[in-house]
């Protein structure tokens, strides 16, 4: 292309973005990816994946195949992922065979393990909900005792919107049948499977912090979003967030801090719970665009997909600043069938993402309605 820059660590436009993963992130990535002159490769193993309708290219197969993934590495000039539970394995296979992957696998290991990634955050000097590795009914009742009541039992691997988790909720510890049998049940609902055990946190409100860094250590921060979730997903996310300059400075801080530890390249999302007097405890972070960040589509120059394509891509990030304050709303289920009335509405933008059928609790669209900042 006239005026290439030839710089190794630079995807030039008509360059092929491999994304791993084809929900409504890739979707979102691929169209903005499209939009700077690149294409995508999808490559995943669900037939019906939503992302293949706006792809150059698709591969349907296992993430474990490593045939496929040889493949798929031949045809790219980078590779990202749009969720957190592609196999650790599978990407530092695509590593070995010299491909690019961003972000790595040392961002995509911490976050697949709710302990590890809680141990993390720590060690960076940030707070977490008390915590406690829970491996069996005995370690549980440790934890019960170190973290108090109410808890929540979470699954140290593979949960997402609410999934892989169920809250504690008995009084006192002692010996009775009704505590044995509580325990019991949540040991139960897990799958009895290697549990972190988080101590509840008094939180006034949540918020979430979209950073990007590049390759070269650049970074760009998004404004705070303040988040309402219900039955366990995402429903809205707002700016500007009711909190104070100081809270959202430590917010960014602590999101920056994260992104150099992890030498992180691309777009990560970082969920707080703000407490009472303004401080924050870090909930989880993503390696990956984020649901909270969809409200940069319409409210700013530059969305987070577009961001996560420049830095991943090598590219300069682009101004993060917002034009417009903005409320988005997730369309779950059937919400999504009043997409006419929707489409109606004045100062909203319409995101759907192509899926084929509408379930309870399946994330189908989301709609941003913005007013002047």
């Amino acid at each position: 292309m006239t005026g290439a820059i030839n710089h190794p660590d630079i995807i030039e436009p008509n360059g092929t973005i491999g994304i791993l993963g084809g929900g409504q992130l890739a979707r979102m990535l691929g169209t903005a990816a499209a939009e700077l002159g690149l294409k995508c490769h999808i490559f995943c193993p669900d037939e019906r994946a939503p992302a293949y309708d706006i792809a150059a290219q698709t591969t349907i197969a296992s993430y474990t195949d490593e045939k496929a993934l040889a493949a798929f590495a031949a045809a790219v000039d980078v590779i990202t992922y749009e969720f957190e539970n592609v196999p650790a394995d599978s990407v530092a296979y695509l590593t070995s065979l010299g491909a690019k992957v961003r972000p790595g696998a040392k961002a995509l290991e911490t976050s697949q393990d709710r302990l590890v990634e809680k141990q993390f955050i720590n060690e960076i000097g940030a707070k977490t909900a008390a915590f406690h590795p829970v491996d069996d009914l005995e370690s549980l009742k440790t934890g019960l005792q170190n973290v108090g009541r109410p808890a929540i039992l979470k699954t140290r691997r593979l949960g997402y919107d609410g999934k892989g988790q169920t809250r504690i909720k008995t009084a006192e510890a002692d010996l009775s049948a009704a505590y044995e049998k509580a325990i019991a049940f949540a040991w139960e609902e897990v799958g009895a499977a290697p549990s972190i055990l988080e101590g509840f946190v008094p939180f006034e409100r949540e918020i979430s912090v979209i950073g990007a860094r590049t390759s070269e250590g650049d970074i760009q921060l998004y404004d705070p979003a303040e988040n309402v979730h219900r039955d366990g997903i995402l429903k809205t996310s707002t700016v500007p967030a009711n909190i104070t300059d100081a809270t959202a400075n430590n917010a960014r801080a602590i999101t920056t801090k994260m992104l150099q530890e992890l030498d992180y390249v691309g777009v990560m999302g970082v969920e707080f719970f703000v407490l009472k007097d303004g401080s924050l405890i870090v909930n989880e972070y993503a390696p990956r665009v984020h649901n909270s960040g969809h409200w940069t589509q319409d409210a700013c120059a530059i969305s987070q997909f577009e961001q996560h394509i420049r830095a991943v891509a090598g590219w300069p990030l682009g101004d993060p600043r917002r034009h417009s304050n903005a409320v988005m709303e997730n369309l779950i289920g059937n919400e999504a069938h009043n997409w006419r009335e929707l489409a109606n509405e004045p100062n909203t933008g319409l995101h759907l993402y192509g899926k084929r059928e509408a379930r309870a609790g399946r994330k189908m669209g989301h709609v941003t309605r913005i007013t002047k900042s």
